[in-house]
């Protein structure tokens, strides 16, 4: 078994409340949870309305393919104009 596991830590521009932020976050982990067959949540800086981290991972049996989903996770959320991936951190386990 292999779980790949990332965090990214994203800039919302558009986010001027709490409000703006969680409408944005949510509309985005709405969008992989339905496109990639990811567990995604939002782990950290749940009180900063312009800035957040996101936490997803994968279980599979291949190690490319974990790459592979995590990859197009983040070249998803890099394509989303609302946000900026600032930095991210993956792990394969």
């Amino acid at each position: 078994m292999i779980i790949g596991a990332c965090t990214i830590k994203l800039i919302i521009y558009e986010s001027n409340s709490l409000k703006d932020k969680r409408h944005v976050i949510k509309s985005i982990i709405g969008k992989i949870q339905s496109r990639f067959n990811v567990s995604i949540a939002e782990i950290d800086l749940n009180d900063s309305w312009q800035s957040s981290i996101i936490g997803f991972a994968c279980v599979t049996n291949d190690t490319t393919h974990a790459n592979q989903i995590i990859n197009n996770v983040l070249k998803f959320i890099d394509g989303d104009s609302r946000v900026e991936i600032i930095d991210y951190n993956i792990e394969i386990l």
